[in-house]
């Protein structure tokens, strides 16, 4: 069972009922009690004081509407999708889930079209709708555009224009008995050594498989290209495969003076490092000879709205209420996430904020997650070889088109 990390009892009394088992329109007798309302919320574990408060803000604003009660459980937001559809009747009402398993959520008829589209629209960041649509109907409410990743890096050891180029970064790293590291067991960190080379990934029109061209033999650049030149990075001395877990130990210990990550570890980077962090966009990697970006995925968190809620309205209504700019503004100052939300992303405290203005800047070079469920394990055994230095020698091109035709298998 998941763990119920905290249960927030929100009741308060009025002296007037509504008319309707589910009307929002108070009786004009006094001495009844109004309509009871119980939701549930999941959201991240690291979430639950800054939701405790959101929470209690909602309950505080409409007290005098209903009696509320608000139960609170931690659900990790990657295996939300799968959590919700093992039992859409049982699953919390309102519920945080990363923008890449909405397409699942919609088919499964999970979550219905927002019915204030355009005024949710209207306040928040174009990437940010379009994560939280399918096709041009507005499915979800934007709560984050920070779902991706760039570079960490510690400026007493790595300058600016050495930050730029991950030559520059390994080779610094390697001078100072320290590393730069990248998880590449992770395919979502993998997809910047193939984004921005002409190679495509991406989801067929089923919704469900896959294209890709990874192992592509011909162009200006190959898919053999992009394998050696991750064979030669995980063969440099500064380079060590870490999951983000690991990279965070070695930011605090001082061997990693360098990595990929994202906001989500921003404050323990400033405690860390002081005045000296750095961040930046992903740096150029050496490729066919030539200097290629380093791309990335992008995404969003997104709040959703379960479509066999009892009370679909006030699971809206709270919804719209914890995405809403106040509360967006909050969750960059409690949590450090960036908002979706125009004003918020606007305001002076965000464009200040050394995490989300490099990715802001690595937004330029950043892709919608849109792949399906088959990309993620044939990446990652195919970037976890290159990791090791291809112990077994395998042909590249072989393991090229291995992958290629496990990602694309139906």
């Amino acid at each position: 069972m998941r763990k119920r990390l905290c249960i927030l009892f929100l009741t308060v009394l009025c002296a007037a009922s509504f008319t309707g088992c589910k009307g929002s329109e108070k009786k004009d007798s006094g001495g009844a009690e109004t309509e009871r309302v119980e939701l549930t919320v999941w959201g991240a574990e690291e979430d639950t004081e800054l939701m405790s408060r959101i929470i209690e803000s909602f309950r505080a604003s409409y007290q005098d509407q209903a009696e509320l009660q608000i139960t609170f459980q931690a659900q990790g937001e990657s295996a939300c999708k799968d959590a919700l559809l093992g039992g859409l009747e049982e699953g919390a009402d309102v519920f945080t889930f990363a923008d890449d398993q909405l397409n699942a959520l919609a088919a499964a008829g999970a979550v219905d079209p927002i019915e204030n589209a355009d005024e949710i629209r209207s306040s928040n960041l174009t990437s940010a709708v379009e994560a939280a649509s399918v096709g041009n109907t507005l499915y979800a409410y934007p709560l984050t555009a920070d779902n991706g990743y760039f570079l960490y890096y510690n400026k007493q050891f790595i300058s600016e224009e050495q930050a730029a180029t991950l030559d520059g970064i390994l080779e610094a790293a390697a001078a100072n008995g320290r590393q730069f590291v990248m998880d590449w067991s992770s395919a979502w960190y993998v997809y910047s050594f193939f984004g921005n080379t002409g190679l495509q990934i991406g989801l067929n029109e089923d919704g469900i498989t896959n294209y890709c061209t990874w192992n592509k033999a011909d162009g200006d650049i190959r898919g053999l290209d992009v394998a050696q030149a991750m064979l030669q990075i995980a063969g440099n001395p500064g380079f060590a495969n870490r999951t983000d877990t690991d990279f965070l130990d070695g930011v605090r210990s001082g061997s990693v003076i360098a990595g990929v990550s994202g906001v989500w570890n921003a404050v323990a980077v400033e405690e860390a490092w002081g005045e000296n962090a750095g961040a930046a966009r992903l740096p150029t990697y050496t490729c066919a000879d030539r200097q290629i970006q380093m791309a990335s995925f992008s995404g969003c968190k997104l709040i959703g709205v379960n479509a066999y809620s009892s009370h679909p309205e006030w699971a809206a209504r709270l919804a719209e209420w914890i995405t809403n700019e106040e509360n967006q503004r909050l969750r960059f100052e409690m949590r450090g996430q960036g908002p979706a939300n125009i004003a918020v992303a606007d305001s002076a405290e965000i464009q200040q904020s050394p995490a989300i203005a490099a990715l802001l800047e690595q937004s330029e070079f950043s892709q919608l997650q849109r792949v399906g469920g088959k990309f993620w394990d044939p990446v990652s055994l195919f970037a976890g070889n290159m990791a090791a230095g291809n112990p077994s020698g395998q042909d590249l091109q072989e393991q090229l088109d291995q992958m290629t035709a496990d990602v694309c298998a139906r």
